[in-house]
């Protein structure tokens, strides 16, 4: 690489860490997820995303104006060739504390789904009930994950698509028996800034053979749609996470967000009304008069 090309790639590389800084602030700013003296429990996989997260939030810890802890959690399932000493030793260069839980769900998933099933509902379920003893135990009072924006807005369809739930993955939530705070940083970050910020920090990456020996998971065709759309019309999986942050309980059709029984004209103007059923491009005090003889015939 010649000089002006180094210059380039420090350009770009520069420009790309800058962009996902400050997704990630923005995502903590917006949602409240970290506060003056947490300890945050970062979920440490062994992928690119998990890998990206510890990185910025490490970053964050040296220069954000508020102090807080961080802690590295790994979860060894005992899946087959799991090479067990990478994380250790890349934790270890870095300095940063770390616990390392070994819990053989690996052999639990595959002895209770049928072959040729889709194991990630089941493996999810049981990972999750380990990390949060594990941030009992270790006294965190934040468990970072590292879900992105594509992970999020395909979560909504695999919902809608497959449970008939519009339902995705919460930026922040607190777990069912109320004693774990659970936050994505990365809620707004693209999942391709965090492969290129991977293959940018040389990060020692760790496939998940348990998950990905399934290539036909309904996870992956929804990916791959999503792909496909971005690839026709981008911008359109933005607009569609932009979408669940701007949600019209009226305009849907679930009783309990909004009272549709008490719905009755009372006389007074409603300034929302029905627009939302009108292209954008026709003006909202339209001079066109409309014969409603001819609608009605």
């Amino acid at each position: 690489m010649n000089p002006k090309q180094q210059q380039r790639y420090d350009y770009e590389a520069n420009k790309l860490a800058k962009r996902l800084r400050r997704k990630v602030g923005q995502a903590i700013a917006d949602f409240g997820m970290i506060a003056e003296g947490d300890r945050v429990m970062v979920c440490l996989s062994g992928g690119k995303d998990s890998f990206g997260l510890l990185d910025i939030l490490l970053y964050f810890r040296r220069h954000a104006p508020i102090a807080f802890e961080l802690v590295a959690v790994n979860l060894d399932q005992k899946q087959p060739g799991f090479p067990a000493d990478v994380l250790p030793d890349y934790l270890r260069q870095l300095g940063l504390p770390f616990h390392i839980e070994e819990q053989d769900t690996y052999s639990i998933v595959k002895r209770l789904m049928p072959e040729g099933k889709t194991t990630c509902s089941l493996c999810s379920r049981l990972r999750r009930g380990v990390l949060y003893r594990v941030a009992g135990e270790l006294g965190a009072t934040k468990i970072a994950l590292g879900h992105h924006r594509d992970d999020i807005v395909e979560t909504l369809f695999l919902n809608m698509f497959f449970g008939g739930q519009m339902k995705g993955m919460a930026p922040k939530l607190v777990s069912d028996d109320g004693k774990h705070v659970v936050i994505r940083p990365l809620a707004y970050c693209r999942e391709q800034d965090l492969a290129a910020w991977a293959e940018e920090r040389r990060f020692p990456l760790i496939p998940c053979d348990l998950c990905g020996s399934q290539e036909q998971l309904q996870r992956k065709q929804v990916k791959q749609m999503l792909q496909e759309w971005e690839r026709r019309y981008p911008g359109r999986v933005r607009n569609i996470f932009r979408s669940m942050q701007n949600v019209v309980p009226s305009h849907l059709a679930d009783k309990r967000l909004f009272n549709f029984h008490d719905a009755v004209a009372r006389g007074d103007p409603n300034p929302a009304g029905d627009l939302a059923f009108d292209p954008p491009d026709i003006a909202l005090h339209s001079t066109i008069a409309i014969d409603i003889s001819e609608v009605v015939e």
